[in-house]
Formats: C-alpha cells, sequence, structure tokens
C-alpha cells in the first residue's frame, strides 16, 4: 500500500487545518512520522520510494517520456500544473504502470531515510522542474523544515 495522505484523510487524524484532496503539507519530519503511524503505517525508505516509483527502470514513474511539455500532462511541475498543489490523482496519466498516483510532481514526500543534517524527500512539487520529479533524483532537507510543498506518504508493510 502507497498513499498520499489528503487533507481528507488527515482531518481523520484530528489534523483540520484545510479539507479536501489536496496533499496534507506543512509538517516537519517528526509530525510526518506521526501521521504515518496514525495511518497504521510509515513513511518510505528513499530505497523503498524509488523502487515504488520505477526507479532503475524508468526515467520517470510512468516511463521516459517528457513530463507533459510535448505530449499528455503527467504532472503539477512547474510550467505544467496549478501553480500549487493539486487534488491527489489529477494527474492519471501519471501513474506508474502499478497505478500508484502523484509519485511525480505536486509535493515532495517525506522519507524515513537520514542523512547528515537532515532527511530525504523525493518526488518533486509544483514549483519544481521536471528534473526533481525523475526516479532517482534525491533531495534533502532539515529535518524540522515546515513547507507548504512538502507532504507525507504513508506505506504498509501488510
Amino acid at each position: 500500500m502507497s498513499v498520499p495522505v489528503t487533507w481528507a484523510l488527515a482531518e481523520d487524524l484530528g489534523e483540520a487545518r484545510r479539507t479536501g484532496a489536496a496533499p496534507a503539507t506543512g509538517f516537519d519530519w517528526p509530525h510526518a512520522v506521526r501521521i504515518a503511524a496514525a495511518m497504521g503505517g510509515r513513511l518510505p525508505t528513499s530505497a523503498e520510494w524509488e523502487w515504488m516509483a520505477g526507479g532503475g527502470h524508468r526515467r520517470y514513474p510512468w516511463g521516459d517520456d517528457e513530463p507533459g511539455y510535448d505530449g499528455p500532462l503527467r504532472a503539477n511541475l512547474r510550467g505544467l500544473g496549478l501553480g500549487g498543489p493539486s487534488p491527489v490523482g489529477s494527474f492519471p496519466d501519471g501513474a506508474t504502470p502499478d497505478g500508484v498516483l502523484d509519485v511525480a510532481g505536486n509535493v515532495w514526500e517525506w522519507t524515513a531515510t537520514a542523512v547528515p543534517g537532515g532527511r530525504v524527500v523525493r518526488g518533486g512539487s509544483y514549483r519544481s522542474i521536471s528534473l526533481y520529479a525523475r526516479c532517482a533524483y534525491v533531495n534533502e532537507v532539515p529535518a524540522g523544515l515546515v513547507s507548504p510543498g512538502i507532504g507525507v506518504r504513508v506505506v504498509s508493510d501488510a
């Protein structure tokens, strides 16, 4: 299971800042860990996230084609989307072959992987260029960072 946390899901956890299908953002890493646990899961490691996205097999989660500059719109990225977070599932052409949505663009996603001075985030955001949405791209940020461009994806071992 791999689920981007929306405000509707977060509301069920008492995180009622907003409502709806947009990704829940504005949580530092420790808070993201608590949200994942409250949902019965955890944050993926960076390696798990890359495997889920298709790293090593595809340039982007959907394949090797660019995200939409010359074809189907596949991700909410700089110059392609809304200029802010979009509802989860708004870019079905960007799904992985397994049907996992919103892996590239929309909001970065916290991972469980630590680096000196912070944590790894993956996937790019609505402000990112397409390079940042590639499966193999890794970004590091301070664990205490709170950003409207970083959300939470929950995975489960069950």
